[in-house]
């Protein structure tokens, strides 16, 4: 009887071990897509009169860009800063790289198990467009993909009309963090090609 017990109690624990791990997995996902809402509606502002508009009150951060990715139907709110507070709401401008309304290499990051989980999809060719809170859009053509070990690789300007999405790498991993980033690159094309 007292091994039943032991077996049955320790069946228990890690089934609610299981739960809770679940549960927490479910519940960042469920903040970062209910978040993009409340980023949309301060994005649509900032489209109206160009100015900042926090998505909600005690917001540290506000609505920069849209990023669009059609071969993947992605459409996300970007905010200003890249810092890991943001990253749990969007993915972010890193906003020691270029302005999103001028020329030069622009770089945003993201969690690669939430916004930027689809980044592992992307091909050469690919599309992106970003608009602005001018609301210009301006498109990108996937061009390289590359890992970098961030203690020992520097990621180096790439001059003009260049874009650089960043995650963590490996995906589909239990460690988080970790030295590995995953970097998508695309150049600015006109509707009819290449800048």
């Amino acid at each position: 009887m007292m091994n039943f017990l032991r077996k049955y109690g320790i069946i228990c624990a890690l089934l609610t071990i299981s739960l809770v791990a679940f549960g927490q997995a479910g519940y960042i996902k469920a903040k970062a897509i209910f978040a993009q809402h409340l980023l949309s509606n301060a994005w649509e502002q900032t489209l109206q009169d160009g100015k900042p508009h926090k998505p909600w009150s005690w917001a540290d951060t506000y609505p920069v860009a849209k990023l669009e990715v059609p071969s993947q139907d992605i459409e996300q709110i970007v905010l200003a800063g890249a810092s890991g507070r943001n990253l749990a709401f969007g993915p972010g401008h890193v906003l020691s790289s270029a302005k999103l309304t001028e020329n030069g290499h622009v770089v945003l990051g993201g969690h690669r198990d939430t916004h930027f989980e689809f980044l592992q999809y992307l091909k050469v060719g690919d599309l992106l467009t970003l608009t602005n809170k001018k609301g210009e859009k301006i498109h990108y053509e996937i061009t390289a993909f590359e890992v970098h070990h961030i203690e020992k690789d520097i990621l180096y300007d790439r001059g003009d009309n260049q874009i650089t999405l960043i995650t963590c790498y490996p995906f589909n991993t239990l460690e988080a963090g970790g030295p590995l980033r995953y970097l998508v690159h695309a150049i600015k094309v006109s509707q009819t090609g290449k800048i």
